[in-house]
């Protein structure tokens, strides 16, 4: 085997690698990340519905806006319960956040920071990829 053979096996698991360590990372920290979006979103809505909608109109659409807020806040207690179980810090949380940031310090000392950067950047495209391929079929 060359060197520009063995460079592309290394390659190859680091992607792996990090696709597996991210995917993990990005499965817990997501929840929270979600939070904070419902939560503007949720605010947008509620400006829309200040006065343009006529009274029956209204009613109806807040109920849905209601049901979203409970959606919220329903998701936001499972977070707080998620990561703090029995007033710890999950250990899984923690672990796959430590995994991934010793992942992408060896990836960068053996293929570089631009090598860092291009597997982040194939890691992104194939999650919009899903993304995209699930709500098609929607």
């Amino acid at each position: 085997m060359n060197s520009q053979d063995e460079k592309n096996l290394k390659k190859r698991y680091f992607v792996w690698l990090y696709k597996a360590a991210k995917e993990t990372f990005d499965k817990y920290e997501r929840k929270f990340t979600q939070v904070d979006i419902d939560k503007d979103i949720l605010l947008e809505m509620e400006k829309e519905l200040l006065g343009v909608y006529l009274p029956h109109e209204k009613e109806a659409l807040q109920r849905q806006v209601d049901d979203f807020q409970q959606y919220i806040e329903n998701k936001e207690k499972s977070c707080a319960e998620f990561r703090d179980q029995d007033k710890k810090i999950n250990p899984d949380f923690i672990f796959s956040e430590i995994k991934l940031d010793a992942i992408e310090k060896v990836i960068t000392k053996e293929i570089g920071k631009k090598g860092l950067e291009e597997i982040k950047s194939l890691y992104e495209k194939e999650m919009l990829q899903r993304i995209i391929k699930s709500t098609e079929s929607h």
